[in-house]
Parts: C-alpha cells; sequence; structure tokens
C-alpha cells in the first residue's frame, strides 16, 4: 500500500478548526452543555410541501435509476423559471443550467474546467475556502483578495498588480457573503464587468445567500449586470434558502460555454443528482414560498438577540449583517481568533468559529452563526454575562 499521498492532498492546509473540535469535546466531557454557534446549517426543518414531493417521488421506481448528468431538463426549467421570477433574467434551460449535487461540488470543480499550471484565480481572503483549495488541486495559482473591513469587505481591484490579472482566468466572488455577511451593491457589479472584459475573467459568482435577507433588502443577482451571459457563472444553492443543506441539490447558471464545460467535466466525475431530490429541488423552487418569508423572520429576530446579546457582554460594535446566517465581529482582548474561541468554549461552552478559518485576513475575527434557536440564544446571552476576558 502506497504511504506517501498525492502532492495535491500535501496542498490542504491544516484543518484549522481542530483545535476547537478538541475543546469541544473537552468540554462535552465536563458535561457543560454547548451553546453552539459554529456552524451554517439551520435547525428549521425542511417545508413540509417539499418533504412531501421528496415522499412521492421517493416511491415512483423511474427515480430509482441513473439520473441525467446534467440534471432533469424539468429541474433545470425550474431554475429558470425561479431566476425569471426573482431577478428577470432570462435563461435558456437547455444550455444555461446545470444541476449541481450542492453548489460546493461545481464550484471545486469549475478550477478544473478551467485553470491549469501557470494560470491565476483570483480568490477572497476571508472566504470559502473551497475557492482556495480547488484552485490549487487544478494546480493554478491562487491570488488572495483581502477582504478589508474599511472597504465594506469588498476586493479592491485596482490593487491587483496587471501582470496578475493577466494570467487571470477566473474570479470568485460570494455576495452576500460568507464570513462577512457584507453585500454588494450595483456599483460594485459593474467594476467587476468591467475588468472581467477588459482581461477575459470568468466571474463565478457564489449565491448562496441571496434569498436570506432582512428588513426588505433584495439582493441582486450579477447577472441582472451580464444580461448577455457573455462572463458570468452563477451558483445557487436550495440548501440555505429552503433548509435543505442535507439534501445536496443545486444549480449552476449562466455563460453557456462555460454551462457546458462544467456539464462535461462532470459526466466523466459523478452521475448527477438523485431525481428524487430533483423533484423535491422542483417543488421548492415553483411551491410556496411563504416558508422563505418565514425563514427570514425568525431569522432577523435572532440576529437582533445576538447582536444585542454579545455587543452588551464585550463592549464591542457588533455589525447588523443585512443577510447571511453570519454575524462577523471583531474579537475583544487584543487575542487571536483561536486563542478567544478557545477561551469562550472553556468557560461558557459557547462555540463561534475563528475568522483564521477563512484565511489569513480573517484574523482578529469571530463568526456568528444565527442557526439555532431563541431558547439556546437566551442561554448564550445569560453565559456570557459572566465571561472575563
Amino acid at each position: 500500500m502506497p504511504t506517501k499521498p498525492a502532492s495535491r492532498i500535501e496542498l490542504i492546509p491544516p484543518y484549522l478548526f481542530a483545535r476547537i473540535d478538541k475543546k469541544k469535546e473537552e468540554v462535552r466531557k465536563k458535561g457543560m452543555d454547548l451553546v453552539d454557534f459554529g456552524i451554517g446549517d439551520p435547525d428549521i426543518p425542511t417545508p413540509a410541501n417539499i418533504i412531501a414531493k421528496m415522499k412521492e417521488a421517493i416511491d415512483d421506481p423511474k427515480n430509482h435509476r441513473y439520473p441525467s448528468y446534467e440534471g432533469m431538463p424539468e429541474f433545470r426549467q425550474a431554475a429558470a423559471a425561479w431566476y425569471k421570477r426573482r431577478f428577470n433574467v432570462d435563461l435558456d434551460a437547455a444550455t444555461e443550467a446545470v444541476t449541481l449535487i450542492g453548489s460546493k461540488e461545481g464550484i471545486a470543480h469549475m478550477p478544473w474546467a478551467y485553470a491549469q499550471a501557470g494560470d491565476v484565480v483570483l480568490v477572497p481572503s476571508p472566504g470559502y475556502p473551497v475557492y482556495r483549495i480547488a484552485t490549487m488541486f487544478a494546480g493554478a495559482t491562487p491570488y488572495i483578495m483581502p477582504l478589508k473591513e474599511e472597504n465594506g469587505f469588498l476586493p479592491k481591484y485596482e490593487d491587483i498588480p496587471e501582470e496578475v490579472l493577466k494570467k487571470t482566468k477566473i474570479l470568485f466572488i460570494n455576495y452576500p457573503n460568507n464570513p462577512t455577511g457584507a453585500c454588494a451593491d450595483d456599483s460594485f457589479y459593474i467594476k467587476t464587468l468591467e475588468m472581467a472584459k477588459r482581461y477575459d475573467i470568468l466571474v463565478c459568482h457564489d449565491a448562496a445567500y441571496s434569498e436570506i435577507a432582512y428588513e426588505g433588502y433584495r439582493p441582486k443577482s450579477i447577472l441582472e449586470f451580464d444580461r448577455g451571459k457573455e462572463h458570468c457563472v452563477e451558483f445557487h444553492s436550495l440548501s440555505k434558502t429552503y433548509c435543505m443543506t442535507g439534501w445536496r441539490i443545486g444549480f449552476a447558471v449562466g455563460n453557456a460555454q462555460a454551462i457546458y464545460n462544467l456539464g462535461k467535466l462532470k459526466t466523466n466525475i459523478d452521475s448527477g443528482a438523485f431525481q428524487a431530490i430533483q423533484y423535491a429541488g422542483i417543488e421548492a423552487m415553483a411551491g410556496d414560498q411563504s416558508s422563505v418569508a418565514e425563514l427570514n423572520k425568525r431569522l432577523e429576530k435572532r440576529r437582533d438577540m445576538i447582536v444585542e446579546g454579545f455587543s452588551s457582554a464585550f463592549g464591542i460594535k457588533v455589525q447588523k449583517p443585512r443577510a447571511t446566517y453570519y454575524i462577523w465581529a471583531k474579537v475583544p482582548g487584543g487575542l487571536t481568533s483561536s486563542d478567544f474561541c478557545e477561551k469562550l468554549i472553556e468557560e461558557t461552552g459557547i462555540v463561534v468559529t475563528p475568522g483564521s478559518g477563512f484565511g489569513d485576513e480573517g484574523e482578529g475575527y469571530f463568526r456568528i452563526s444565527i442557526t439555532i434557536g431563541e431558547e439556546k440564544i437566551a442561554e448564550a446571552i445569560k453565559r456570557l454575562k459572566s465571561f472575563k476576558l
């Protein structure tokens, strides 16, 4: 048996949350109940109409066989219709949409389709770790775009050297943003497209949180600005919008050639999404949408509770995000992200995520996921009152 793994495996950085997981286990063994704000996994059940459709579809033998690689035409048509209703963007379901086994899968595969040794992929930091890891696996070079608070956690394209832009094949952006909760305005998307046109860059927009928004805010699709779909692909997941994280269903839409190449790659890697789940996904997008409004209402209440509780405990200003499941806050007391998170777990049993886990530029921050119930949040706030830095 080979003892040494492939070099691409060695490119994966150490698991940055390992220390936190160890502390969680230690606290559990002491009998302390954890209040876990760590992962962006909604505790609210999948809407009943989606579950009912899944039960119906799973009983049909036709859905027990191999699905189509690119996804059922009906699912892609439902995605296109959802885009038309939500963003007034027209899509050809046959050529400008592909079904994904969760948007993470498509995001991870895109660098394999477009980047290789000598190419550059622009990667935000702090950001979803998959952007950087997938780039390295493809043999390309990730160029880190720092997301700074003073710039609204938007990348400053003007700081990227010309020689880097000339080698760039892909730009990853993600708004509303994980982990910062930041949102992008129209001028940012316009500026992004101007750069993409000038340097012939494929823009990959991770829009997983476009429907998780508060106080009437409606995030936009980059395809509202790239109407000809010349430079952009957008990734969507049903996970966050419909509380379907475990179902693993999403889609990518946009530039037909990029969708074709992603689909071609998938054909040789996976066998498509389980067809019964695609039927459930159709119900999610085409059925009653009242669950989305109700979800956002509940999350907004949780957001407000957490912001008030953490702000009063630490005496720091915790910004209210306009979208996403996340609150991004500065670490108090001059501690590192990891040290603060460990201390918080040890002394209170409260779990938050160190910002350094999302890239070097996340150091000095921590992320709170608003994915636990009000009772647990109230308990966390009670514990915070006795926490000493």
